[in-house]
């Protein structure tokens, strides 16, 4: 359900052919984090779970980051290309490292289940980047709900996960995923509303029109003046054949002729 949560984000995005304010960062580190996760559980016994949800997650996570890069503007998609080339060549280094310099499978989880618990650390803390926006500009719009909801259920499901399997590494970073989940909810539900009212604040005020019609009694067309705020605004290019002189159904201003001339 994680994975699935951003959906109606990556819809509008889809919708607006547009990434707006969205970041990419979050969808990286938690492609980084499954392919790891994915790495770690096959170095231990009975992570059947554990393989299977991240493997759909490198998927959907994929499908992300490529959807976001097609409407991203140009400097976000440099950015994102700049960071999935940095953690994926850190991901691939690790493997080799600890697949040909150590030796001892133990110590081979143990290694790779601290990195593990690490970038499972970035991942509840990469949305903080978007905390810091609604902070400062008051507007929960590029903060899903759904998203922060699911991240802190699936935080406290995978805490007793660990707990039930004795893998720390599992259980301590969902703690913190807990936490900043939490986090999320209260500040979506302190600055859901300002937002509304901040809008009808800015809404412009409408601007009444001020009709002036002039007709013609002799080829009997009309001419459409329209005044704003008693300044004339603009007159359509309406052709006439008239010399004589015209008789206002509503007074025009006193600046404008009363005669037009072909």
């Amino acid at each position: 359900m994680v994975f699935l949560a951003p959906i109606s984000t990556f819809y509008q995005i889809y919708k607006k052919k547009s990434s707006e304010g969205y970041q990419s960062i979050p969808y990286v580190v938690a492609l980084f984090s499954a392919v790891l996760w994915i790495y770690y559980a096959f170095l231990k016994t009975n992570t059947t779970l554990l393989i299977t949800i991240n493997s759909v997650g490198i998927v959907i996570e994929t499908i992300y980051i490529v959807l976001y890069v097609v409407y991203a503007s140009k400097s976000g998609k440099i950015q994102t290309a700049k960071l999935l080339g940095l953690l994926m060549g850190c991901g691939a280094g690790l493997i080799v490292v600890t697949h040909f310099l150590v030796k001892s499978p133990v110590q081979r989880a143990t290694i790779v289940g601290w990195i593990c618990l690490i970038f499972s650390l970035c991942v509840f803390v990469a949305p903080l980047c978007i905390v810091r926006h609604v902070i400062r500009t008051k507007s929960v719009e590029h903060m899903p709900f759904l998203l922060s909801f699911f991240l802190t259920l699936s935080a406290v499901m995978w805490f007793f996960y660990g707990l039930l399997l004795k893998d720390f590494n599992i259980a301590i970073p969902n703690v913190l995923g807990f936490t900043f989940g939490i986090l999320q909810m209260v500040l979506y539900l302190m600055y859901k509303n300002p937002k509304n009212k901040r809008m009808e604040e800015q809404k412009l005020p409408q601007i009444r029109k001020q009709t002036h019609v002039v007709v013609d009694h002799e080829d009997k067309k009309n001419v459409e003046i329209i005044t704003i705020n008693n300044t004339i605004d603009k007159i359509p290019a309406v052709p006439l054949s008239c010399k004589n002189e015209v008789e206002p159904i509503i007074s025009l201003p006193q600046n404008m002729p009363r005669h037009c001339e072909v």
